[in-house]
């Protein structure tokens, strides 16, 4: 009788690592994941920016980058060459290069 009982609790304690794992992998794939590629494309969008380069920022503004350095931007906005605005290069979220023609 005592071993019935062994057998039963050693099965239960086994769904239950198995339930764990089973969850645990799902938040990876789910949640974890997904956000370090996103950020690894984020990464490359902004070592990619130039000076030239037509930009979106996260305000929802179009703008050209005239001047860079390691961490900041400025990027001109407009027709109006005196609308020049300094941002850190994580508000970009979209780069269009200049065409070549």
């Amino acid at each position: 009788m005592k071993e019935i009982l062994l057998v039963g609790g050693m099965n239960n304690i086994l769904f239950w690592v198995v339930y764990i794992v089973f969850f645990g992998a799902l938040i990876y794939f789910m949640a974890y994941r997904p956000q370090q590629k996103q950020k690894k494309q984020q990464e490359q969008l902004l070592s990619s920016v130039a000076v030239g380069d037509s930009v979106l920022t996260t305000a929802g503004f179009y703008g050209v980058v005239i001047d860079m350095t390691e961490d900041t931007v400025i990027v001109e906005f407009g027709n109006n060459k005196n609308c020049r605005i300094p941002m850190q290069k994580t508000a970009i979220v979209q780069v269009e290069k200049p065409d070549a023609n």
